[in-house]
């Protein structure tokens, strides 16, 4: 089975109140979830399916969580393109999409 990848740029990421970078990369390549600065640097990494994401209900539509380590990071994806109201919400639906399914296919095989 193909593994599940994921890419995204432009991500702003939070950790509790304090923003580490507006213009951060979220990964998911070779069984790896990488959180990645706007230069490249390594912000925090695990093994995908020790991830946890999920959509607070009480977030705008552009944001997901992430816990990475037993840390808590708020992703807000999509900001690129303002014009564009449904790609924030698109974005955080194609990450939760390929964390799930990383974590369905390690259960399946």
């Amino acid at each position: 089975m193909a593994e599940t990848e994921f890419n995204a740029t432009g991500v702003r990421i939070e950790r509790f109140l304090r923003s580490l970078t507006r213009a951060g990369q979220v990964k998911i390549k070779g069984g790896r979830f990488e959180l990645l600065t706007s230069y490249g640097r390594e912000i925090d990494s695990a093994p995908v399916d020790s991830v946890h994401a999920s959509k607070p209900w009480f977030a705008a539509r552009d944001r997901a969580l992430a816990t990475v380590n037993g840390t808590r990071y708020v992703l807000t994806l999509g900001q690129r393109d303002p014009a564009a109201r449904d790609s924030g919400a698109a974005a955080v639906r194609r990450f939760l999409d390929a964390v799930r399914s990383a974590h369905g296919s390690d259960a399946r095989g």
